[in-house]
């Protein structure tokens, strides 16, 4: 979105080159015409360096978001089958008995 919108200022900024080179402004001279193209174009240069450093910036982020969402998920399901684990491990009431508990060490062996 934001190239879309260089892009078209960046037309604009042409246009206006255009229409004051064929027009001439009675107010200005051609030399700060001139001055003032080149500041313009200076300004656009720095805003294209802007965005391609800003597109950098958020591509960057993005991976470091993906590894993120990534690692997430890969604990989430750990979380999940440790906490089954740990479900399944416990003791009721009636299963207490030191007996039990070797019984159901056997069945999860």
């Amino acid at each position: 979105e934001l190239e879309n919108q260089l892009t078209a200022k960046s037309k604009t900024l042409d246009e206006l080159k255009q229409s004051l080179a064929l027009n001439g402004s009675a107010e200005q001279t051609p030399e700060a015409q001139s001055l003032r193209i080149a500041e313009l174009c200076e300004m656009k240069d720095s805003i294209v360096n802007q965005v391609a450093q800003l597109k950098a910036s958020m591509e960057l982020i993005l991976e470091q978001w993906r590894a993120y969402d990534e690692i997430y998920a890969e604990v989430s399901l750990m979380t999940t089958r440790y906490l089954y684990c740990i479900d399944q491990c416990k003791p009721s009431g009636e299963e207490a008995s030191l007996e039990a508990l070797k019984k159901q060490v056997k069945t999860l062996q």
